[in-house]
């Protein structure tokens, strides 16, 4: 009797889980087919020795990856830099969008107008128009620096879309709260200091970490304008070498900062979605 659970489980319950085990038992066999398929058959193409030199070369990549793990220093310092900027940015420009007052209708279609624009750009090209036109008026140094241009291209079109994931958490604040707390005495600023953007910024939280994840990435096409990070390293060293491994040395250090952050968003997700139910 002591073996026993004390809340037995039910008959669905109990067919919920063989189905999962099932579907999971499924699912890993056939990606192991997947996989050995792939391990089988692509090294018997006719032009995968010329590849696997191209690409997959050993030698190349004991070569150049030092070098390009030193180069993604730049990145990250990049990253580091621009990341609590679009933050403070993209939030203030939420609040402004929200605004609700009569005589800020100026400053909220002014939040409105700069979120459109930095949103429907695309990135490569906000890239080119700072990056190559502000230093154009000829700026002294370091006024006219690609690093720092570069970097208020990727703020701007990133707090755009921060700003609009945030106003998202924000509508997703019931009415009712604003009222009550209006109610009690509080100011609109107090209401949504103290209300509304404690329970939208954990909302958004899942969200604005796959931005900031496309922001590491983003952040290679500085390299379009000067700044020597990996993807331009991994260029040099591909004309260097005569070689296309570096990219892949390249892409794999990517890889490595990108799927546990990605898996850590997806974490954060599944969490809010069981609170919720």
């Amino acid at each position: 009797m002591g073996s026993n659970p004390s809340y037995p489980r039910t008959k669905r319950q109990i067919y919920e889980a063989r189905q999962r085990r099932r579907a999971n038992l499924i699912g890993g066999l056939s990606t192991a087919a997947v996989l050995m398929a792939i391990v089988l058959l692509v090294p018997l193409a006719p032009g995968w020795a010329a590849v696997k030199r191209v690409f997959f070369n050993g030698e190349v990549f004991a070569k150049t990856f030092p070098g390009l793990l030193n180069a993604f220093l730049l990145d990250i310092a990049i990253f580091l830099w621009c990341a609590p900027l679009i933050a403070v940015l993209g939030l203030a420009l939420a609040i402004a969008r929200d605004l609700r007052t009569p005589a800020l209708t100026p400053l909220r279609l002014a939040a409105v107008g700069f979120i459109d624009v930095f949103r429907g750009l695309p990135v490569i090209l906000v890239i080119y128009l700072i990056g190559f036109g502000i230093p154009g008026l000829g700026l002294p140094r370091p006024w006219n620096s690609p690093y720092l241009w570069g970097s208020l291209a990727l703020i701007l079109v990133y707090a755009a879309y921060v700003a609009e994931v945030i106003r998202s958490g924000i509508e997703s604040v019931h009415d009712s709260q604003r009222n009550a707390a209006l109610s009690l005495g509080l100011s609109g600023s107090d209401v949504m200091r103290f209300v509304v953007l404690p329970q939208a910024i954990r909302r958004v939280v899942p969200a604005n970490m796959n931005l900031f994840i496309a922001l590491q990435k983003d952040v290679a096409l500085l390299s379009f304008i000067g700044p020597v990070e990996i993807f331009r390293q991994a260029g040099v060293y591909k004309s260097l070498y005569a070689n296309f491994t570096p990219y892949l040395g390249a892409a794999l250090i990517f890889l490595a900062i990108t799927i546990p952050a990605t898996r850590y968003a997806d974490h954060l997700m599944n969490r809010q979605r069981k609170a919720r139910s």
